[in-house]
């Protein structure tokens, strides 16, 4: 007899990636847990093999039904873990990953995992590798394993609910006014190439610093980079007449009491159009902190995740056949991609239970590129640092290098690491 296996539709946010997904945008991010001591790599796979099937939200494969992509549990073995040989968040080929949208890697003392961002967000990422991290050290350090047991940690949430849902009102009306934004562009890196800058710095001087401005650590780091490309590309902007615009994804969950694994969150954007000839950082950092500090509220994220779905509902559920939804999908897809010169993202901070604690050094994250956003960030808090991670498929370095010299024009000190492509 048939095993009946599990479904679940997408959520909003998750519908529009595998429309959009391929080699040259993969909508794959990584979550990287440096730990004090070199990979086992056996150890890494059983400790795959054991997390992946307690997890609902991992354990699927996607399948492309008449009007809708749906998920449905994958009965498979877990993905084969491998040692990294390649650049990273690349395209996932499901059909080379036993149909898993997540793939681990390993590379001496980091553990590497990479999801399809149809699956969850960061957030949901997150709850995955420290998981994951965790079984490792108990079945690397068998006394961990004798004193914490070998169940999920309280703190894991296995939640599916579709919260866009279950706080969307109709009645939320959002009038989008997002042209074209300015696009960043120059020679690009080799072929599938991803150039990454890490900078890791202390919270606390940081933290200094972006009082100084009167900003939080998030508005301040957004600051530097709307700076560093206004003083990069000021002639430019000024003749293409369209506005610095970063989109900043903000986590739905504190604000609608949400333990949700599935994708929960909205983006908002910080604008910056200069209207004279010479700007300082202060005042940059002024405009940001008052654009995202207008948006991120309850009300008005409200307002823009409940205009989506309604898209989504009035679109997405027709009875029309999904391959016409995707040519749809696509073009607004793109006019929405191009209203944006990059993304930065914050994940916030994790923490992990005292008793793991000795055996991780931290955690950082990276964010792929994306149509007409060829150079992104991301941010990760691990204890008392910060990691801020740029990546980017341009040669050029100028903007980055403008953010970390801002930084540390205000005191506070900056780890500067690559992957050494740009110098290649």
């Amino acid at each position: 007899m048939a095993k009946n296996l599990r479904w679940e539709k997408l959520d909003n946010t998750a519908n529009i990636f595998p429309v959009i997904a391929g080699e040259s945008m993969t909508n794959t991010y990584r979550i990287m847990c440096v730990l004090k001591e070199d990979i086992d790599p056996e150890l890494l796979q059983e400790a795959v093999n054991i997390i992946t099937p307690k997890f609902p939200g991992f354990n699927q494969r996607l399948r492309i039904g008449v009007f809708w992509y749906y998920f449905e549990e994958n009965g498979k073995p877990a993905p084969r873990v491998k040692e990294e040989h390649r650049y990273p968040c690349r395209f996932i080929h499901t059909t080379k990953n036993n149909s898993y949208m997540f793939r681990v890697t390993y590379f001496k003392n980091r553990i590497n995992l990479e999801v399809f961002h149809a699956l969850t967000d960061g957030m949901g990422g997150i709850g995955f590798i420290r998981e994951l991290t965790y079984q490792y050290l108990r079945l690397a350090h068998p006394e961990l394993r004798s004193k914490m047991g070998d169940n999920l940690s309280e703190e894991t949430s296995l939640d599916r609910e579709d919260s866009f849902k279950r706080n969307f009102k109709r009645s939320s009306g959002l009038n989008y006014k997002s042209g074209k934004a300015f696009l960043i562009k120059g020679e690009k890196l080799p072929y599938d190439a991803i150039g990454l800058i890490h900078g890791f710095m202390p919270i606390k001087e940081l933290k200094a610093a972006a009082k100084s401005y009167g900003c939080s650590i998030n508005d301040y780091l957004i600051a530097t980079f709307v700076f560093s490309t206004y003083r990069s590309y000021a002639g430019k902007i000024e003749r293409s007449k369209k506005p610095i615009r970063v989109a900043v994804p903000v986590n739905l969950r504190p604000f609608f009491e949400s333990i949700t694994t599935k994708n929960f969150f909205a983006i908002i954007s910080a604008e910056f159009y200069p209207q004279k000839d010479d700007y300082t950082f202060g005042e940059i950092a002024e405009t940001v902190r008052d654009s995202l500090k207008s948006q991120i509220n309850k009300e008005n994220l409200e307002k823009v995740f409940s205009y989506n779905l309604g898209f989504e509902q009035a679109f997405v559920a027709r009875a029309v056949p999904l391959v016409f939804k995707n040519i749809g999908m696509k073009v607004v897809y793109r006019v929405n991609a191009l209203a944006n010169t990059s993304t930065i993202t914050n994940t916030g901070t994790i923490t992990v239970l005292p008793e793991y604690e000795p055996y991780i050094e931290t955690f950082y994250s990276i964010l792929t590129l994306s149509l007409g956003q060829y150079i992104k960030a991301s941010i990760m808090s691990y204890k008392d640092t910060l990691c801020l991670t740029y990546s980017s498929l341009l040669k050029d370095t100028t903007i980055q290098k403008g953010v970390f010299q801002q930084i540390a024009d205000d005191n506070v000190p900056v780890r500067i690491e690559t992957n050494g492509v740009f110098y290649e």
